[in-house]
């Protein structure tokens, strides 16, 4: 076999350094973005937070036909400005006091244990009897539910207390008359029970729907009021009133005293309406500010030797941050925009005109490519008159119509909603029954089709939305 030589040019697409960091940065949620920002601020002594004043760029609205000048006349006095020259954590300038820096926390609500055991400590048992009840207390769930049996309970205590069976029980009784009704209960039946149990004697229905969640509470679950009537001989009128009881309970006691503190959303972007035209700026808040630290560089370039190399390295690697973060806010800006562009009618009038979009519209229209789309709209939000929202939620399939147009899956969910909203609920409309009212108005969807959006709305099946 003869060993030879040979020369090929070909080419490649290679990942610089540079590349791989702007698209790591696009993909993060602002969330993400700011703590890789803190981690190189950690890591890197050629960064450091700005301190100038903030100020909006000339592409704050992504319309290039304008100056500068114009742009700043058409912005209200006292609008806070992003720049992209140098990002900051706080969109606030100067002179920051403490309570801005530092917001007041929200108190947190004591936990379900923690009330009922301060309810237990004001009572009048005994000692005995006040270490069984906290012992249940500690044995709840989270919904409330005491899910081990008190035969199990038992088994677990050790035998020189003496306690049996009957102590248990006497507790439990104890701790569900405690000042929170339905805690305690081993079932959903017997939850709506004490409650039930716990309201004035004299209320209208409270005696029936005692005896429906008690005995009857399958046949309520599947709204056979039919057999329900036919079982306990009760007229319509009392058994609407008991049913109305019923829905005013919590299946669910112990969720009410959640303490957790709810995640909230930090647009990446915000729509404004100007002069009929809705355009997209850069949200202060979600931008960080960052700068070369100036010192450091002035001290690099008089020096000459080669122990400022790793500097150097530094240097690169903080205006390859910087540029990476201008970058990604004028892709997510770039992008917003086409969306919004597109999707006016749902900025005007709601879901019921969203019309059907996919990521290659968007990025044959800016250049790019789908990916950078997906990334650029994916766990990033968008502040709209509407409400806030993941650029995600603007890409959807369609459905064409009888006409030759097409309608967007969330116009369809939408009027699924209002046929359900505007329905007789004791004649509730069918999946087949939606289905066709659709057809009547040109747009042709089936009705496993139909069954799979209103799924998605977590609205009932028909049965289970009659009502007397």
């Amino acid at each position: 076999m003869k060993v030879s030589l040979q020369l090929r040019t070909a080419q490649q697409l290679t990942l610089t350094p540079q590349l791989q960091q702007s698209i790591r940065l696009l993909q993060l949620s602002t969330q993400d973005m700011q703590h890789e920002v803190i981690r190189m601020l950690d890591e890197n002594p050629m960064l450091e937070l700005g301190e100038d004043p903030v100020f909006y760029p000339d592409t704050a609205f992504a319309v290039n036909d304008r100056t500068p000048q114009q742009v700043q006349d058409e912005r209200e006095p006292d609008r806070e400005s992003v720049s992209v020259d140098s990002f900051e954590f706080s969109a606030a300038g100067h002179g920051v006091d403490d309570e801005q820096a530092y917001p007041e926390q929200p108190a947190l609500q004591d936990s379900m244990r923690a009330c009922l055991h301060s309810q237990l400590a004001t009572t009048q048992l005994s000692g005995k009897d006040r270490f069984l009840v906290g012992m249940l207390i500690d044995a709840l769930d989270d919904n409330g539910y005491l899910a081990q049996d008190l035969p199990e309970l038992v088994e677990l205590l050790p035998a020189e207390l003496d306690i049996v069976l009957d102590d248990l029980e006497t507790a439990l009784v104890q701790l569900q008359h405690l000042d929170q009704p339905g805690l305690g209960a081993r079932s959903l039946s017997e939850c709506l029970g004490l409650q039930l149990k716990a309201l004035p004697e004299k209320m209208a229905g409270r005696e029936l729907a005692i005896c429906l969640v008690s005995a009857h509470i399958d046949l309520l679950a599947a709204h056979d009021f039919t057999k329900i009537k036919k079982i306990l001989h009760c007229s319509d009128e009392n058994l609407r009133a008991a049913q109305n009881l019923i829905l005013g309970l919590n299946p669910k006691p112990g969720e009410k005293f959640d303490w957790r503190v709810a995640d909230y959303v930090l647009p990446d972007v915000i729509v404004e309406k100007y002069k009929n035209n809705w355009r997209v700026r850069l949200n202060a808040e979600a931008m960080p500010k960052l700068r070369i630290n100036q010192l450091y560089a002035n001290i690099l370039q008089q020096r000459d030797d080669k122990s400022g190399a790793p500097l150097v390295s530094q240097l690169q690697e903080a205006n390859w941050l910087i540029k990476s973060l201008r970058q990604r806010f004028d892709t997510i800006q770039r992008v917003a925009q086409a969306i919004v562009d597109r999707q006016r009618a749902f900025l005007e009038h709601g879901d019921i005109a969203m019309r059907p979009l996919v990521l290659r519209e968007i990025a044959e229209e800016l250049e790019l490519h789908e990916s950078t789309v997906s990334r650029s709209t994916t766990q990033k939000f968008m502040r709209t008159p509407r409400g806030i929202y993941e650029l995600k939620y603007f890409f959807g399939s369609g459905l064409v119509t009888e006409s030759g147009g097409v309608c967007s899956s969330a116009a369809i969910r939408e009027l699924i909603k209002q046929f359900v909203d505007a329905e007789d609920t004791r004649k509730p409309l069918t999946d087949g029954r939606m289905s066709e009212i659709l057809a009547q108005q040109g747009i042709v969807v089936a009705r496993r089709t139909i069954a799979k959006y209103r799924e998605a709305l977590h609205i009932l099946p028909v049965n289970l939305r009659k009502s007397l």
